[in-house]
């Protein structure tokens, strides 16, 4: 006699959650990829190189995203976890419309310092709601239809932005109304939308934590000051306070001392080896204070730390998952920059086309990615971690062949196939940091996860290929030698793979050890 297990029901109403969640992540990448397709008209203006460029769709963005992700995801893990998205959404489509009324690359890059603070409440209170929403068997699907907000976001990006300017340019000229370019107001149009959303997201309902796994963790009694305790763990030099406050002995602040030391000296070398302070003095905080939170953590939940930098699974494959960031990201904001020099492309063309190319392309790949993840895994432990190694590999000939080919309807084809592959590993890869680790641990992860992927990605990979492009004055080698990042990922999941047993049995272990409430992993269908 079969015994049933309401675990093994999909909760109602978890499809539309799922919608409202993916159209966040689609204003998510909206507000943040439109940068691309105006990356040109941006240069012009406010003088700009193609290495300032890259820092503000990168650096500019990432340090602060990845680290406010920190406190964010913390406070996802112990508040409402729909409120956190709400107030985040209103955040960055705020400081998005700001964007517009920039007037140089300082103001600029503060407009961006602010999206990457909103943006960062997304993905960790996401990732967490779907884990809850979402039984174990179908979290790859559910999270990879949730990433399609990504290309679904980029491709809108590209084609609203390129619409924009061409239109407002050629209706008004060189005397537009209130001096406002065709950029600054595809800004305000892609910011807007968000603040008429958040109040939609704040009335989701919130489930149970852990409903779905047999092991419910409540909200935490005090969320903020939890919150506010990770904010003071990651910012400089509050870093040495908290560490102080949470026990880390003489011995701990001289390390984070140290690291402080290396990091300066490393900013000032790079600096002074290839100019732009403003990137690597933004990394080098960034960098120095990822440290810091993660000492801090080690004090606080070891076990969380346990799981996520002691076990070689969940560190090789978050690093493996950065490394294929960097080309995602890198290829995909430079592409529309390369097919309005290389092709010569027009502005509302380029925007319509690759955002459609784009689009539909990497929603295919993510969404099938997911499905392939999820039937893998039924077979072999490691088949999620197979899909993204498809990912990181299969994609390449077509990245080469697209920056070589002369012919512009050829080199779009190459641009289809490539979005598609590449968008693969996304549901696949965020599924595999879910499963290692504990329902009460999932909006950390997630925020360890995108630590990792913005500092490595986002921070590094726009940024090198523009100071590349500007060192060579070749736009597409700067993106073929981008493409290397894919060889370092392959490695790193390959070895994670092998690992994957082992670790999944020894966070059971440790977990137990530490007086976790844990339930064995489930691949019920």
């Amino acid at each position: 006699m079969t015994t049933h297990d309401p675990s093994d029901e999909q909760p109602r109403g978890a499809w539309r959650v799922l919608a409202v969640l993916t159209a966040v992540y689609v204003l998510n990448y909206l507000d943040r990829q439109i940068l691309s397709i105006l990356a040109e008209d941006v240069k012009r203006d406010l003088a700009l190189t193609d290495a300032q460029i890259g820092f503000l769709y990168g650096t500019a963005f990432a340090v602060f995203y990845a680290l406010f992700g920190l406190p964010l995801g913390r406070l996802a893990d112990a508040w409402i976890r729909t409120r956190v998205i709400a107030w985040g959404l209103a955040v960055w489509s705020l400081m998005t419309t700001l964007s517009g009324l920039a007037r140089g690359f300082g103001e600029l890059a503060g407009a961006r310092f602010g999206v990457g603070v909103g943006e960062a409440s997304a993905n960790p209170a996401s990732f967490s709601l779907i884990g809850d929403w979402f039984r174990p068997a179908r979290r790859a699907t559910a999270l990879a239809v949730y990433q399609t907000g990504l290309y679904i976001g980029s491709g809108l990006g590209l084609g609203i932005g390129g619409l924009v300017v061409s239109r407002w340019d050629s209706a008004f000229g060189t005397t537009p109304p209130l001096g406002l370019r065709g950029w600054q107001v595809a800004f305000f149009v892609v910011g807007l939308p968000g603040l008429l959303l958040a109040p939609l997201v704040a009335r989701l309902a919130e489930p149970a934590r852990g409903r779905l796994d047999g092991v419910l963790a409540p909200n935490a009694a005090h969320p903020f000051r939890d919150a506010w305790r990770e904010l003071r763990a990651v910012v400089p030099p509050l870093t040495l306070v908290h560490l102080h406050l949470a026990g880390a002995g003489a011995r701990g602040l001289a390390a984070n001392l140290a690291v402080a030391g290396a990091v300066t000296a490393a900013a000032w070398g790079l600096t002074a080896w290839l100019g732009n302070p403003v990137q690597w003095i933004a990394l080098g905080v960034g960098v120095y204070a990822a440290t810091s939170w993660t000492q801090a953590l080690r004090l606080r939940d070891r076990p969380t730390f346990a799981v996520m930098f002691e076990a070689r699974t969940p560190r090789l494959a978050a690093l493996g998952f950065a490394f294929i960031a960097a080309v995602g990201y890198g290829v995909n904001f430079w592409t529309a920059p390369f097919f309005i020099r290389v092709h010569a492309m027009d502005r509302a063309e380029a925007g319509l086309v690759l955002g459609g190319i784009h689009a539909a392309g990497g929603w295919l790949g993510i969404v099938v990615g997911g499905i392939v993840a999820d039937r893998w895994r039924r077979r072999a432990v490691a088949g999620r971690l197979y899909t993204t190694m498809l990912a990181a590999t299969l994609p390449l000939p077509f990245a080469i062949a697209m920056l070589r080919v002369p012919d512009t309807r050829a080199a779009l084809a190459c641009y289809a196939a490539w979005s598609v592959l590449a968008g693969c590993w996304g549901g696949a890869g965020v599924a595999v940091i879910q499963d290692l680790v504990l329902p009460r641990m999932r909006g950390t992860a997630g925020a360890v996860y995108l630590l990792l992927a913005t500092f490595v990605g986002l921070a590094i990979g726009p940024y090198a290929i523009g100071r590349v492009s500007q060192a060579t004055g070749d736009l597409g080698l700067a993106m073929q030698v981008g493409l290397v990042w894919d060889v370092a990922a392959l490695v790193c999941l390959a070895r994670a793979a092998r690992h994957l047993d082992a670790d999944q049995a020894g966070m059971l272990a440790r977990a137990q050890a530490a007086g976790e409430p844990v339930a064995a992993p489930r691949d019920a269908a």
